[in-house]
């Protein structure tokens, strides 16, 4: 195109460059308004939290009391205890088998029809709601043993896990490219060696954005734990028993009619959500540095 049918073009008499620009501005404040909107109920639902449960939040006894019975001063030690334990064995239970299936999908499977089926399977998963996993650890666990336990929380909680991490190591482990992979092996490297030193190497900071999100998503499910965990008003850290954890206790206080509960409540939520505030921050700053190097 010359320089003359360029700046006829772009000139402002020309009807399509108006019309063009128009329709940029209108799509420009309808997205404006779009963010504007997100961005307010976010901000209310913050602000709500601070306001309700921000004044315990700086309560020493917030972290080493029990929850307390109604009308009686105390904190959330064990719920936030039983959390971090229900949480942390939920991701060690689920993560290895996160990463062996995604691997297998990438550097193996490719396009059989197994691979075709577990990916398959695996986005029913990822939609599944999270009362249905509960629902299942109750009947194949909780109703065979005959008791409400941790591990049974954890395996419910794992059952969460397993499909994000899958998803992403797939998808992380897919975008290596294959010239490294072949590098690897035209010098002899063995599949297994090329996948632990080079594609893992490559896509570590895609596989471990991928368990931070899923262990943001399991921290504030309740459905699950309610089947499985239970709760617990004391301070346990035996597995084998039911436990405490925020979203029961949560949930518990939240719907009883005394105001000392009710801010607890209030506190848990908040603390959950500064939680996984912090976890999807650290996600999305490996995200851009991986898309940075």
């Amino acid at each position: 195109m010359s320089s003359e049918a360029l700046a006829s073009a772009i000139s402002p008499d020309n009807p399509v460059y108006r019309a063009r620009k128009l329709q940029n501005r209108v799509l420009l404040v309808i997205s404006c308004l779009a963010l504007a909107f997100g961005l307010f109920w976010l901000a209310w639902i913050l602000g709500t939290l601070l306001y309700e449960g921000g004044t315990a939040l700086l309560r020493a006894s917030l972290y080493y009391q029990m929850t307390p019975p109604p009308g009686a001063d105390g904190g959330l030690a064990n719920a936030i205890a039983g959390s971090a334990m229900l949480v942390g064995v939920g991701t060690l239970l689920g993560t290895p088998i996160g990463i062996l299936a995604g691997t297998y999908l990438a550097e193996y499977g490719e396009k059989s029809w197994l691979a075709f089926a577990t990916r398959f399977l695996n986005d029913v998963l990822l939609s599944a709601p999270s009362i249905v996993m509960g629902l299942f650890v109750y009947s194949v666990y909780v109703a065979q043993v005959k008791h409400f336990s941790g591990w049974a929380g954890a395996f419910a909680l794992s059952l969460i896990v397993i499909p994000v991490v899958v998803r992403t190591t797939d998808d992380m482990l897919k975008l290596v490219p294959n010239s490294l992979r072949e590098a690897a092996v035209a010098l002899g490297c063995p599949m297994w060696k090329m996948i632990m030193l080079v594609t893992y190497r490559a896509a570590r900071t895609g596989i471990l954005t991928g368990i931070l999100l899923a262990v943001a998503r399991i921290s504030g499910e309740t459905a699950p734990l309610l089947f499985t965990a239970l709760n617990n008003q004391f301070w346990s850290t035996n597995l084998n028993a039911p436990m405490a954890s925020l979203p029961t206790v949560i949930f518990q206080f939240a719907l009883s009619p005394y105001k000392d509960w009710q801010m607890l409540a209030w506190t848990g939520a908040l603390i959950i959500t500064f939680t996984v505030l912090a976890l999807s921050i650290v996600a999305r700053t490996l995200t851009a540095s991986r898309k940075q190097s």
